[in-house]
């Protein structure tokens, strides 16, 4: 009962007269303060033109409606707000003074003044926010900017973490109170909104955010004197943070004075005591609702189309006007219905056709995606372009759903008039699987039929080219149930599921390479229970070396040099170098074996060749470091086995497989009446290309297979690449809305486009007895980044982008009129310009704007980048004309 009695009189002096849990206001007394919410707009590191925003500046009035008797922290307050203004943010002149000449009812309209004038009602508890009252009628943006300001008055006095819902959303908020001071620090991270956008999952692709939200209250007497608070976003582009924007929110609230003021309203509740004062008052929530801003004046997606089509045609692919138009191209039609987008599929010349099926595509919204399912027969084996813009576009999809997925599913279930169209279907539906499941979507129910569907594949069928299409699948997936697939087809008897599963391990996380995994792949590289192909051997050697290989499986390889066939092993001398040169991980260890004279002696590494293994520098940056390297293997004959160019792009220690050429040639010793390698004496006459995108797998490309067919292409081969990739694609993607704590809210889209066009091609003269592989890259890069404030009636913003264009071409010649043959590889890089772009803009709803642009363009010098010295030196002779 004692115990009793104690619980009972601290809880009297705690609800009671004891020390306050927040601000409290006195009976009969109005308090008037000056208030100012502004909001900043420009370049992450800032410009010297000066940031776009404007700023809202008023009187309020507050004063205290009722008190709960038994607690003087349970209060319903009532503000006024009065003597509008609307300036810009930062002083300009006025030719650039959106502004000038306007009043706030210019601004606003007169029924949004005369909303946002209209007294609100908040029930303040222990210094939260419990309810916020005003009418359901009033315009949203004028409820939310009421909404900021009763947000700005939480606070509590005491030191501590707290969830707190406030215009925001719902925020975990960390207090810090000094004397006369209490400081707000949201954790805008722990923030739980509606709105939430989507981004791109790759790291290197994808865009960084950076926030902070800090509130300072100054107290007198237990009352707020003054309230400062400044809320900032930075987004930039991973890639190139130059590309970045950020929007700086700033809130003040101080006491100007007191004066008498209306008397406390007589009742039991909250709710009483509100509908006693106006009935049509509501609670109707703190945090901030939709805003749907009508785009008046704007272009539908058929007249956006027409101004745009002329820059999506195929002769404008290399140039940057074609990514900037398919990124405005996508906004567009994601705004807009099936309908809408079917009239302009329906309508595209043939030719810029293929590019609009790329742009609807990477939309990625349900209109889009429905149009394209009705737009395409897959039936029809004529559409095949089509048909593979759309799965490719879907590989490279930056936000793929569940749906998309069971659009593929769905096909795949039906007729399909072209094979290559099936294996393109099976082999994205893989790239979707590791998309979603990044997401952590990999239990769901369409997720987990595809998983089963291709994990089961290559022992469903006998088919070699339906093997090889659920291996490409899996490849793509990198679903750990997969490994243990790759380690038994890697020592199958079919060559191309060999290079197929090893490939596949080497994406893998080290961490995932059982010791199963290694032994197998040792045991086909060193030939221990069958005889492999040259390149298979070489594909082994990859996956040891990037393994995290142990000091014995180097030894072993190292070991096997100089009993390797003839142009084996300088590749795997050449291999070990580069690994060496480059200080990649296996390095450490390699260097350790090589102490021993036995593994490392002039015998091994003296041996002379053609084939070669060698990294470089592409281009280095603070924000992003990328690589290139190029693997070529050579028969015993000359002739060019498998070559492999890979370019890796690293960001933010993330890395993204960019590219991958690899173009593979085997049985032509015929040609020239040569002896074939070990192991490759029964091979078909066969030459094709591989190609992987930006971590994608891509459905091989066949030159010519079987000796009839590579003779009747000899004949009539032109010399003109064959294309492997054409097409637009979108790599960046950010959508985001942010709620300020003001009650505007920014809208954020990053988008980055590329215009890529990837041949490859084999040319082989018996007459000259010289043969000639080129891979052609070609591509025009834009990113572009918008970070927007609409209050409907007012608008300002600012855009940061950067563009440029350029060439990468890969040619490899061989002339093997006499031994030992003359080998020249060049990789040779355009000159390219790479623009920068500033723009800001200040609109008004009558039509009125200010907008400025700032530009700034380099050259980046083109360049030979450098391989091997033996290369060089065989590059001159094979040009020189005297040799």
């Amino acid at each position: 009962m004692y115990f009793y009695i104690i619980l009972y009189c601290v809880s009297c002096v705690s609800s009671g007269g004891g020390a306050a849990a927040g601000p409290r206001l006195n009976n009969n007394q109005l308090y008037k303060f000056s208030y100012t919410t502004e909001v900043l707009l420009d370049r992450t590191r800032g410009s010297k033109e000066g940031r776009a925003g404007y700023k809202i500046s008023t009187n309020v009035d507050i004063n205290l409606v009722w008190r709960d008797p038994s607690s003087k922290d349970n209060q319903l307050i009532q503000l006024a707000i009065s003597n509008v203004r609307v300036e810009p943010a930062s002083h300009r002149p006025q030719k650039k003074n959106v502004l000038h000449g306007s009043t706030a009812e210019s601004v606003l309209g007169k029924t949004r003044l005369a909303a946002l004038t209209k007294p609100f009602l908040v029930h303040l508890k222990n210094g939260k926010a419990k309810a916020f009252y005003s009418y359901w009628a009033e315009p949203a943006i004028i409820k939310n900017l009421k909404r900021g300001l009763a947000s700005l008055l939480q606070v509590q006095l005491n030191t501590g973490k707290v969830v707190e819902n406030d215009v925001s959303g719902r925020c975990t908020v960390e207090y810090k109170a000094v004397k006369g001071q209490v400081t707000r620090t949201k954790l805008l991270e722990t923030c739980k909104a509606e709105e939430t956008g989507f981004t791109t999952h790759s790291q290197v692709l994808g865009v960084s955010t950076k926030s902070s939200s800090v509130t300072v209250f100054t107290l007198e007497d237990g009352f707020i004197r003054s309230v400062v608070a400044e809320e900032a976003h930075s987004l930039a582009v991973n890639a190139r943070r130059s590309a970045g924007a950020k929007v700086v929110s700033r809130q003040t609230l101080t006491l100007v004075g007191t004066e008498a003021g209306p008397l406390e309203a007589a009742g039991k509740d909250v709710a009483g005591v509100v509908k006693s004062i106006d009935a049509k008052l509501a609670a109707v929530g703190i945090v901030a609702e939709k805003v749907k801003s009508q785009c008046k004046g704007c272009p539908s997606l058929f007249e956006h189309w027409q101004a745009h089509q002329k820059q999506l045609e195929p002769a404008s692919l290399s140039k940057t006007t074609a990514p900037r138009s398919f990124l405005a191209l996508i906004q567009s039609i994601r705004k807009a219905s099936k309908d809408e987008i079917l009239k302009v599929l329906k309508s595209t010349s043939k030719t810029s056709l293929p590019q609009v099926v790329d742009a609807v595509t990477s939309s990625q919204t349900t209109a889009s995606l429905d149009a394209m399912l009705e737009f395409l027969n897959f039936t029809d084996a004529k559409g095949l372009v089509l048909q593979e813009r759309f799965l490719y576009a879907c590989g490279f999809a930056s936000h793929p759903n569940e749906r998309m997925l069971q659009a593929l599913l769905d096909i795949l279930k039906g007729k399909i008039g072209s094979s290559d169209i099936k294996e393109s279907v099976v082999i994205i539906m893989g790239a979707l699987v590791h998309k979603l499941c990044q997401k952590g979507g990999c239990n769901l129910p369409t997720v987990m039929q595809v998983k089963k569907l291709i994990l089961d594949g290559p022992d469903n069928t006998q088919v070699e080219s339906e093997v090889q299409m659920y291996l490409l699948a899996l490849k793509n997936s990198l679903l750990p149930e997969a490994i243990p697939i790759f380690t038994k087809y890697a020592e199958s008897e079919v060559g191309a599921y060999n290079t197929i599963a090893l490939t596949a391990l080497q994406r893998y996380d080290v961490k995932l390479m059982t010791d199963e995994v290694k032994r197998t792949v040792n045991r086909v590289y060193h030939q221990n229970r069958r005889i492999y192909e040259k390149n298979v051997r070489v594909a082994a050697a990859d996956v040891v070396f990037s393994s995290d290989p142990s000091y014995f499986e180097v030894k072993n390889l190292l070991l096997s040099i100089g009993n390797l066939p003839h142009e084996m092993n300088k590749y795997m001398v050449s291999k070990i170098q580069d690994l060496l040169r480059f200080q990649m991980p296996a390095s450490k260890i390699i260097n350790q074996v090589m102490k021993d004279m036995i593994s490392h002696n002039y015998n091994r590494f003296a041996k002379v060749g053609s084939s070669s293994a060698f990294s470089g520098f592409m281009a280095q940056s603070a924000d992003m470091t990328s690589t290139y390297s190029l693997d070529i293997l050579y028969s015993g004959s000359g002739i060019m086995r498998r070559s492999n160019m890979n370019i890796y792009g690293a960001s933010n220690g993330a890395v993204l497989h960019g590219l991958q050429v690899a173009i593979e040639a085997q049985g032509l010793e015929s040609l020239i009446a040569a002896t074939p390698d070990e192991g490759e004496e029964d091979l078909e006459s066969f030459a094709g290309m591989s190609a992987l995108l930006f971590d994608v797998q891509l459905r091989p490309v066949t030159f010519f297979k079987g000796y009839s067919d590579l003779m009747s292409k000899m004949f009539s081969m032109t010399g003109d690449p064959m294309n492997v990739v054409k097409g637009l694609i979108l790599l960046t993607d950010h959508s985001e809305v942010i709620q300020l704590q003001s009650g505007l809210k920014a809208s954020a889209e990053f988008q980055g486009g590329l215009a890529i066009d990837i041949s490859g091609g084999m040319e082989i003269s018996l007459w000259y007895r010289e043969s000639k592989t080129s891979v052609n890259n070609r591509g025009a890069l834009v990113v572009t980044g918008n970070l927007t404030v609409d209050m409907d009636f007012m608008r300002a913003g600012v855009e940061v982008s950067f563009e440029t264009a350029a060439s990468l071409d890969f040619i490899t010649t061989v002339q093997f009129s006499e031994y030992p043959f003359l080998v020249c590889i060049q990789m040779d890089k355009a000159t390219f310009p790479i623009s920068e772009y500033l723009t800001k803009y200040e609109s008004l709803s009558s039509g009125k704007s200010i907008v400025s642009r700032k530009s700034r363009k380099q050259l980046i010098p083109g360049s030979e980048f450098p391989l091997h010295q033996e290369n060089s030196n065989m590059c001159k002779k094979v040009f020189d004309s005297s040799w």
